[in-house]
């Protein structure tokens, strides 16, 4: 099998991922040394803890963090998020506009727009002034049967429009939305299978996710 090409940025404690969310705590629940009094002489476990938010690293959104009666991550249907045939978009522009998908074949894939944004994860440059796809756009993409939409940005949407359109747009269509991507330079345009899995939880619209491509 080709190597797996890692998309996803790291967690630690403490890290920020989104401006006014808190950002992770990880600790010990039971330390190595703590352990040792339940198992046989050289007998050690870890057994960590993580206090976050959903919206932590690099994620996936299902049609409930949108939409009280949309599908939950446990409702998320596996040919959803795994193994799908991807495509990618690269652009510069500050408003992904519906022209960048012109002449891309879209229908049943994992559509991944690069913007290099990703470069400045961890710093506050990148907690602003990111680059975000139009309302035009979430529409070209849902009427042309994406599967799902992935992006390598602080968010899809513009954080300064509070109606949210493309979200609106694409989880109302139940076609989820991967953020906070990265090493997407790594990938060709086409040519490679996308797997995002989250975790099955009910009631929970969002988690993060270790999305990866492997390249045909």
């Amino acid at each position: 099998m080709p190597p797996a090409i890692d998309l996803s940025h790291e967690i630690g404690h403490g890290t920020v991922t989104y401006p006014g969310l808190p950002a992770p705590a990880i600790c010990d629940f039971l330390s190595r040394e703590a352990s040792r009094q339940f198992y046989a002489e050289g007998v050690e476990f870890h057994i960590g803890r993580i206090d976050m938010v959903a919206n932590t690293g690099t994620y996936i959104d299902s049609p409930f963090h949108r939409y009280a009666g949309g599908k939950d991550l446990a409702a998320l249907p596996l040919d959803r998020v795994v193994d799908l045939e991807g495509v990618k978009v690269r652009s510069n522009a500050p408003m992904i506009d519906a022209d960048a998908f012109e002449g891309v074949p879209i229908e049943n894939r994992a559509v991944l727009i690069e913007t290099a944004w990703s470069r400045h994860w961890g710093t506050e440059r990148y907690l602003s002034g990111h680059p975000f796809v139009t309302a035009a756009a979430a529409r070209h993409l849902k009427e042309r049967g994406a599967k799902l939409v992935g992006i390598d940005s602080l968010n899809i949407d513009d954080i300064a429009d509070r109606s949210r359109p493309v979200h609106s747009i694409l989880l109302g269509a139940d076609i989820p939305i991967v953020e906070h991507m990265t090493n997407l330079s790594a990938l060709p345009e086409t040519g490679f299978r996308f797997f995002a899995a989250p975790v099955k939880v009910r009631e929970f619209g969002t988690f993060p996710v270790r999305a990866f491509a492997i390249v045909r």
